[in-house]
């Protein structure tokens, strides 16, 4: 989608709300300080399958630390950190620059360079100290980071080597540095820099599990930009549509996204092939049931192998059995995957955790619309009896009390209370700010419920089944009408946010709503009622829909699911709105989301809080905010997807994409070339599409 060069020079993307720089290819990452440094006290580190595996990692010049000028950011796994040494003995000015060239992917490299401003020569020692505390993803992100068991280390010439013992399995690490000399928990250099001269080195960081260590992503006998990760990233870019817009602020979002999406991506090493997307950096680098389903939903115009490799891994990972303490149940769609090497510190206590009640729906909503898009028919094929299983689910242990309605309520109390998007603790709420009690009925889950019987309605169409299709059409709008009536407040004029275990109205007004929009299980004649609160200045802030109105009694614009904004939950608002004809409000809705990513360096965090712009004229970030985070990411490309209004068909004898142009002026022209319809490829240019009016375009062969 962008050329190599156009990657540069990415800088603020990188840098978290405390300065913290980001680094990341597949589910390996690095956080560290905006120095190159690594502190073992701090949330910060290498990690490599859900285990941090370099806590420490300081580089001193004479035993003095580096005073860092600026970070270069290059590609997403990929940064040069810029420092300066102390003034040297008998000068006023520092003239030793060090510059420390970091990538990042199934392990790290980095090339440090001395550079010599000087008129004589520099004799110094380098040093980098370095340790591993193995400690669990979580327990570091929450500040409590605990060994699993007693590190053991060994050093030899130029090597150290650290490793764990832990339940019968072994996580090791192997720190390289070349012509260094090492000592325990470190390794030296002596240099001898001439006059305006500089002098190199590499530093290899090479992860293992139970002894097989992993080949190094960034051999040394080659150039970067020949190493497996920089060719992967150069194959997404390809691969995906170009765009050109007019916006500057909207290029510069498209284009962080891609690069984002294509970071994100991670696959089964018993898979390699199949890539599936990771929810987030840096506390979320694995599979995310939901995440990847939404995220790929919203990319689906743009890439559908993402779509494909995600239903095929979820379809691999299905339920089969009933498990309480990971939630497992036949059919159901996972919640997480986790690496770690405790997994008594996941949820429920498995690598697999099922505590989620949305996915599974979600996962037959993504395939019928992975067919209009032109999925072959090998893949529907196979797919198809998993979407069935998924279904069986959401009939027998979905509706637990067999109400029509599918509700959640843990099943331990090792699981998520709240296991709908909005699964923080305090997250579902009455309009006085009273917590709800389960089980517990989400509005915007009824909605995807009911576009999954829609969607293997479809199926059944296509597959040359009129009688089954018929019967999900009819079960489809007998939900449809039972949502209507149940969850509707006609004194407020709009949904409840949720049904409580005594089905109680939980009468908040909250963005979840904008979901049942965007599934179509809205009554028209309540749409606009609908339309009218969510834009309403309680909710829309000027940047984006808040999770939570502000005259809610929970209202609190920094918190994290009641009243921030989330830009994925904003996406697939606007593209509800648009489904229903607001397309004023949609435009409205799609430029404050734009307009607030140039806020962040073009780059959407996962949140951000939820103040009205006339109150602080800049969105501010969420603190803890993953960044980058893939359903944010995927947000910019679903809102112009949306406003592109992007309807495929690959289902008949001839693929047709229906579009329905509503870009704002203000955006002016924004055009897709390479966009992929099945085997098929055309151009969307919004410069000479009528505004407002469907057209139908037919894709060209090759």
């Amino acid at each position: 989608m962008y050329g190599e060069g156009e990657t540069a020079g990415l800088l603020a993307q990188e840098s978290g709300p405390g300065g913290e720089v980001t680094l990341l290819e597949g589910s390996s990452f690095c956080r560290s300080e905006r120095s190159g440094d690594v502190t073992a006290q701090r949330p910060e580190g290498l990690f490599y399958k859900d285990t941090r595996i370099v806590s420490r990692w300081e580089l001193l010049l004479d035993d003095r630390p580096i005073e860092p000028f600026g970070v270069v950011g290059g590609t997403p796994f990929s940064a040069t950190f810029l420092g300066r040494a102390a003034a040297r003995p008998g000068h006023v000015e520092p003239t030793v620059l060090v510059e420390r060239r970091r990538m990042v992917a199934d392990g790290m490299r980095e090339d440090i360079v001395v550079r010599n401003f000087g008129a004589e020569p520099v004799g110094a020692t380098l040093t980098l100290t370095v340790d591993s505390d193995f400690a669990d993803l979580f327990s570091v992100k929450d500040g409590r980071p605990v060994p699993p068991g007693q590190v053991r280390h060994r050093c030899a010439e130029g090597t150290l080597e650290l490793w764990v013992q832990f339940t019968g399995e072994r996580r090791g690490v192997r720190v390289r540095g070349h012509g260094s000399r090492s000592l325990p928990g470190m390794l030296s250099w002596r240099l001898a820099v001439p006059p305006h001269g500089c002098w190199s080195t590499t530093v290899e960081v090479l992860p293992s599990t139970d002894g097989i260590e992993v080949a190094s992503s960034f051999p040394l006998d080659r150039p970067v930009e020949a190493t497996a990760p920089a060719g992967r990233m150069r194959e997404w870019q390809r691969s995906t549509p170009d765009v050109h817009c007019d916006d500057p602020v909207l290029q510069s979002a498209l284009k962080r996204s891609v690069l984002d999406l294509g970071a994100l991506r991670i696959s089964d090493p018993d898979f390699p092939d199949t890539d599936v997307i990771a929810a987030g950096a840096p506390w979320f680098m694995a599979l995310f049931g939901r995440d990847s389903l939404l995220t790929s939903w919203l990319m689906l115009p743009w890439d559908l192998e993402l779509a494909r490799g995600t239903l095929h891994t979820l379809a691999r990972l299905q339920g089969r059995e009933v498990d309480p303490l990971s939630e497992e149940e036949p059919g159901r769609i996972l919640h997480e995957v986790r690496l770690g090497i405790d997994e008594s510190r996941a949820l429920g206590g498995s690598r697999l955790y099922f505590g989620t009640v949305d996915a599974t729906p979600l996962f037959v909503m993504l395939l019928g619309r992975a067919v209009r898009w032109g999925l072959p028919a090998a893949d529907i094929a196979s797919l198809l009896p998993a979407a069935d299983r998924a279904l069986e689910w959401i009939a027998k242990y979905g509706d637990s009390d067999g109400d029509g309605f599918v509700e959640y309520q843990r099943k331990t109390d090792r699981g998520l209370l709240n296991q709908g998007w909005k699964d923080s603790q305090d997250s579902i709420v009455f309009r006085d700010g009273k917590l709800a009690r389960g089980p517990i009925a989400l509005a915007e889950v009824q909605g995807y419920v009911y576009a999954a019987y829609c969607a293997r309605a479809d199926l059944a169409d296509a597959s040359g089944d009129p009688v089954a299709a018929r019967e999900w059409r009819e079960r489809a709008a007998e939900l449809k009408r039972r949502f209507n009536e149940a969850f509707w407040l006609p004194d407020e004029g709009y949904f409840a946010l949720a049904l409580d275990g005594d089905k109680r109205s939980v009468d908040a007004l909250a963005s979840n709503q904008g979901h049942c929009l965007w599934t179509g299980i809205v009554d028209e004649s309540k749409a606009p009622s609908v339309a009218a609160a969510l834009m309403s200045d309680r909710m829309f802030s000027g940047w984006g829909v808040r999770t939570l109105a502000t005259d809610m009694a929970a209202f609190n614009p920094v918190s994290y699911h009641n009243g921030s904004v989330w830009p994925h939950d904003n996406a697939l608002i606007v593209q509800g709105l648009c489904r229903y004809g607001f397309v004023a409000q949609a435009a409205e809705l799609a430029r404050g989301l734009v307009e607030a990513s140039a806020h962040f360096g073009g780059r959407l965090p996962e949140l951000f809080c939820g103040f009205s712009r006339e109150d602080v004229p800049i969105p501010v970030g969420y603190p803890t905010s993953c960044s980058p985070q893939a359903w944010a990411a995927a947000a910019p490309l679903g809102v112009v997807s949306a406003l592109l209004g992007l309807q495929a068909d690959a289902t008949g004898a001839e693929p047709v994409l229906r579009v329905t142009c509503n870009v704002p002026p203000e955006w002016g022209r924004v055009g897709i070339e390479r966009l992929a319809l099945g085997d098929r490829y055309l151009s969307v240019d919004s410069a000479t599409l009528p505004h407002g009016r469907t057209v139908e375009l037919v894709p060209a062969l090759g």
